[in-house]
């Protein structure tokens, strides 16, 4: 029997405690882990095989390597820039998933704050197939209100990613 390994979670983000979740997985064979993280946690190949992203900048300097502590920026789903901190890092090696998370916040009003967690796992799996699992809770009203919408923009845009992080790791 095989097991696979599920994402990390703050308890402040456990799924299912804040205004919106959502999970979406691929398992895929040809690849592997360490092709896929390179589309993943190279920022500047986002905007190519991903419409949903834009403005990335890192306004303490570094990037486009996401790393540990990274502070960084970007516009998604409508929002204005929201600023995102890498809060875990794990490069996959053998036998060990590779690990990527990331908070992204808005302030302003109740009605435009917005705290996020963005979780990644890649692991590869038996039989020459990696699997790729992205999952994000939000919390406050602009999140409550996207998870309301149907059909629901942050499973489709987040299974879009996955799509385009795979053909990018493909080609």
């Amino acid at each position: 029997m095989t097991t696979q390994n599920a994402i990390t979670w703050p308890e402040r983000y456990l799924p299912g405690t804040g205004d919106n979740f959502v999970s979406n997985e691929v398992i895929v064979t040809g690849l592997t882990a360490v092709q896929v993280w390179r589309f993943l946690t190279d920022t500047s190949e986002w905007e190519g095989y991903y419409d949903n992203v834009a403005d990335i900048s890192f306004p303490e300097g570094g990037g486009p390597q996401l790393k540990d502590g990274l502070a960084f920026s970007f516009r998604t789903f409508g929002f204005p820039p929201l600023a995102a901190l890498v809060t875990e890092f794990l490069t996959p090696a053998d036998g060990v998933p590779g690990r990527l998370s990331w908070t992204a916040k808005q302030d302003g009003t109740p009605e435009e704050r917005l705290d996020v967690l963005h979780a990644w796992l890649v692991e590869d799996l038996p039989g020459g197939r990696v699997r790729v699992l992205t999952q994000e809770t939000q919390i406050g009203q602009p999140a409550a209100a996207l998870a309301d919408e149907r059909p629901n923009p942050m499973l489709n845009g987040h299974q879009a990613w996955l799509d385009g992080l795979i053909s990018a790791a493909r080609a």
